[in-house]
């Protein structure tokens, strides 16, 4: 199996550093890109600012690669869009000849197994290389082998359903052409379907915070616009942010505005609100569910935008054997580490190819999909889990148990005293953040500041949003 190449799932910032790991260290990759192009889940969210600059947002092998092509690398002070990313990095490393060579756009892997054996068999099962069903665009499908595979296909395509259960509200198949999951482009591509409407809006955290916010800035320029805010819980502190204490002030300042929005009335909010079916009355939407008071109808509203979160599709890895956190359906080791049931302060012990690992010999699960249904998961995270699990294939142990990962805290801190995993230590303990997240920039037509990192901004900065207006 030496001759065999590694695979990897997923042609985003993660699967693209785990490639370039690969081909530094002389292993044979190949790249499965179900997509048209690399980084299709990050073009979803283009229009989105990241938390902090350039210089946290390249994987340094992979900046290596790019080196001796002429590519010159972004003004390291600067925050990217997804857009930015993809166009300024990630597609550039893409082109990198042995890079290129490696990835196969298209290509979609619906199910691993082990060539020769079951999910039953025990025997030797290291010694039989992992079976990749693979689909083409013309849904052709063919079998392709690999002695190791690195799944980082991330979690963006398998959103949450509305439904307060987990399960898809009664309606929400019937009425999907008037919902959106994730972050609509409000004021860009999406901008007609908003503008004049009421949107309701479900999901804590900073998703949610990016589309009501860019709503709230559409209804200046276009009367009748509406947002309404819901959620399934009471505690919003962790979209709301840390303010000062939040080492990322980029996210600080998204939280605070969105803050300041709902207590001034500009976004009206609905908390504890489970939703369970949604119905048409006059040609528009109304959400029934439940309240710790009793039933509650919303609406009337125009759309939805459901920004409840994403889950791993565990149908890919049916027929290997993983090993995962029955809460979170993330790597086991990683569950009371990130549970938000837990804490939520963003933080997470320095980890790597043990713990992105499973009894199946050889596979590792990285990126956001390692995180299961847990939302705080950070591009540097990533990195360095590829550079463990890569460091580990190569047989280099050393430096595959070496892991360094420092991540800043959010500055709320909601431990379970009783938990190993309480997070409430000293954030000015932390040295500055080296992370990558989705977050907010400066946005002038709403008069609401939401400021982005790439210019560290001064303590008394943090009350412009209550100063703009």
């Amino acid at each position: 199996m030496e001759n065999m190449p590694v695979a990897v799932i997923g042609g985003g910032p993660i699967g693209l550093a785990a490639a370039a790991h690969l081909i530094d260290r002389g292993i044979a990759v190949r790249v499965y890109e179900a997509g048209d192009a690399v980084a299709t889940n990050i073009r979803d969210w283009g229009h989105v600012h990241l938390f902090s600059p350039w210089r946290y947002n390249i994987d340094p092998v992979s900046r290596m690669l790019l080196a001796g092509t002429g590519w010159r690398e972004p003004n390291a002070d600067m925050c990217p869009t997804g857009a930015d990313l993809v166009a300024d990095y990630l597609e550039p490393l893409s082109q990198v000849p042995a890079m290129a060579s490696a990835i196969e756009f298209g290509a979609r892997v619906t199910a691993i197994g082990r060539s020769g054996i079951d999910k039953i068999s025990s025997r030797d099962r290291s010694g039989h290389p992992f079976l990749l069903s693979v689909a083409s665009r013309a849904g052709v499908v063919r079998r392709d082998l690999a002695r190791a595979i690195i799944d980082a296909s991330g979690t963006w395509t398998s959103p949450n359903p509305l439904g307060g259960s987990g399960l898809p509200a009664d309606g929400e198949a019937t009425h999907a052409k008037r919902i959106a999951y994730g972050i609509p482009d409000v004021l860009g591509r999406d901008r007609a379907a908003y503008a004049g409407r009421t949107t309701l809006v479900f999901g804590a955290g900073h998703s949610a915070a990016n589309v009501l916010l860019d709503l709230q800035a559409l209804s200046l320029e276009a009367t009748g616009t509406q947002a309404i805010w819901v959620t399934r819980g009471s505690d919003l502190s962790r979209v709301y942010g840390g303010g000062s204490n939040d080492q990322l002030s980029g996210r600080a300042d998204l939280g605070q505005c969105l803050k300041e929005q709902v207590e001034g009335g500009q976004i009206p909010l609905i908390t504890g609100f489970a939703a369970e079916t949604i119905r048409e009355e006059d040609g528009r939407l109304h959400v029934e569910g439940t309240t710790t008071y009793g039933r509650r109808t919303i609406g009337p509203a125009d759309r939805i935008v459901v920004c409840t979160g994403q889950r791993p599709d565990l149908a890919l890895t049916r027929e290997i054997r993983v090993d995962l956190d029955p809460r979170l359906e993330s790597v086991r080791a990683l569950g009371p580490m990130i549970d938000p049931n837990l804490h939520s302060c963003g933080s997470v012990p320095p980890h790597g190819h043990r713990e992105v690992s499973h009894p199946e010999p050889g596979f590792y699960t990285v990126g956001i999909k390692s995180y299961g249904r847990a939302p705080t998961f950070l591009m540097l995270t990533g990195y360095e889990q590829v550079r463990s699990v890569v460091a580990a294939i190569a047989g280099d142990m050393g430096a595959a148990n070496d892991v360094r990962l420092i991540l800043p805290e959010t500055g709320v801190c909601r431990a379970n005293p009783s938990s190993p995993a309480a997070c409430c230590d000293s954030a000015s303990s932390l040295p500055p953040p080296a992370v990558s997240e989705v977050g907010a920039v400066p946005d002038q037509k709403s008069g609401c500041c939401r400021a982005s990192a790439a210019e560290p901004m001064p303590a008394p900065a943090r009350t412009c949003c209550a100063s703009a207006t």
